[in-house]
């Protein structure tokens, strides 16, 4: 019974100990890998944010942070991609010489010009489609007066008096007013009486007759 137990323990401390060393073996092999992206184009040097930084045998990976900072446990002698969008990609190669469990290093990335093709987009499925109902259209007389009388000043300017505003125009129009508000915060706005182009435009106005108009069309 005795001889059992020694056996036993012998085996758990074999055991133990053999997993100790691999565990060793396994940590050396490690390394804190961290460092600089940095947009290498000029001398300026500006950090590249949200670059993907990938650790091609393992398929794993992280992303440089908004000042380029990145961080990310390795092993020696991987192969560690860098890529972003509108740079080339780049691979480094950690070096498995490394004596200690950390390195550091600063990746410089070059711009990549993607030219893309010239695309023209048609509301029929091909130029030849266009063409035959190009062809087929029947402009008439009345057409065209339609076409001339729509765009006609008088009629443009009605439509910008009788058509409201959507939700942008709305907007755009109070911001600027509280703008133009906080300008003369504190002081007393000029008044456009003295204004050479506020004459300007009543004097043009004038000559236009809208004045007149806006009478005839009370009555």
């Amino acid at each position: 019974m005795m001889q059992k137990i020694v056996l036993v323990l012998i085996s758990i401390s074999l055991f133990t100990l053999s997993t100790i060393h691999a565990q060793e073996d396994q940590d050396s092999t490690l390394v804190q890998f961290s460092g600089m992206v940095l947009d290498g184009s000029d001398d300026n040097l500006y950090p590249i944010p949200f670059a993907n930084i990938l650790i091609k045998e393992d398929a794993r990976g992280t992303y440089s942070e908004m000042n380029g900072f990145f961080s990310i446990v390795a092993k020696k002698g991987d192969v560690v991609s860098f890529s972003a969008i509108g740079y080339k990609a780049v691979d480094f190669v950690i070096p498995d010489s490394l004596e200690e469990n950390r390195y550091s290093i600063v990746q410089l990335m070059s711009p990549d010009t993607i030219n893309l093709p010239e695309t023209i987009v048609f509301p029929w499925p091909s130029r030849d489609h266009f063409k035959l109902e190009f062809l087929a259209m029947d402009v008439k007389d009345q057409m065209q007066e339609r076409a001339i009388e729509n765009l006609a000043q008088k009629s443009l300017r009605k439509m910008i008096e009788e058509v409201p505003y959507d939700g942008d125009e709305n907007a755009d129009y109070y911001l600027r007013k509280e703008a133009q508000s906080y300008y003369y915060i504190g002081q007393t706005p000029p008044m456009n009486i003295f204004s050479p182009v506020a004459w300007k435009q009543f004097f043009d106005a004038w000559k236009r007759g809208d004045f007149k108009k806006k009478k005839e069309d009370d009555k």
